[in-house]
């Protein structure tokens, strides 16, 4: 069984080297909609996938660090990456090109990553993150699976080569969660919100 949680998030970028000239040359920004599908064979004690109120902590953080920010291409230009960073508090700076299709893979990965990471309270069995849709106008998106997330042909996206600005990091509930998110720290759901 598939379920399906939206987010929304406001957020600036370029896509360089991309064929439109007005996305490859100046900065725009996008009201993005992420949708995540989460899969099981199993049902909870309540006969869910996984409550969605449990993605309104740490799932919805992660979106949320993406909302009124610029991201960034690490391999863009030193000087508009030094600029962007000293006029923007919230930024986020990417391994790969800032293009729908890899904020599907950014995502899969930091999503699929919490849920490796966390441990069940209420009978949850077999929880994994199916699909990740990013929708960036009204009639366009991208959607990606693990397959593209872990892809050895496409550019690797690795946890550590993802950066937040400190802006971001400040307004987490948990200033040290990205680097838990990182190691061996087990996340664990409530057992009632």
């Amino acid at each position: 069984m598939i379920i399906c949680k939206m987010f929304e998030f406001e957020n600036a970028h370029i896509v360089r080297n991309c064929s439109s000239k007005r996305c490859k040359s100046s900065i725009h920004g996008h009201s993005y909609k992420v949708e995540l599908f989460l899969e099981s064979k199993f049902l909870d004690n309540a006969g869910m996938v996984y409550d969605f109120g449990l993605l309104k902590k740490e799932v919805r953080q992660i979106i949320d660090s993406f909302d009124h920010a610029i991201t960034l291409f690490k391999d863009d230009d030193k000087a508009y990456l030094d600029d962007m960073k000293k006029y923007s508090k919230r930024w986020i700076s990417l391994p790969v090109n800032v293009s729908a299709e890899n904020f599907c893979r950014v995502f899969f990965i930091l999503i699929d990553a919490l849920l490796n990471k966390t441990k069940m309270q209420n009978g949850e069995k077999g929880v994994t993150l199916k699909s990740v849709i990013v929708r960036e106008t009204r009639t366009s998106y991208a959607q990606g699976f693990k397959d593209d997330a872990y892809s050895e042909i496409l550019t690797p996206i690795k946890l550590k080569d993802i950066e937040f600005s400190q802006g971001i990091k400040d307004e987490w509930d948990d200033k040290n969660f990205f680097e838990k998110l990182q190691g061996d720290y087990v996340f664990i759901n409530e057992k009632e919100l």
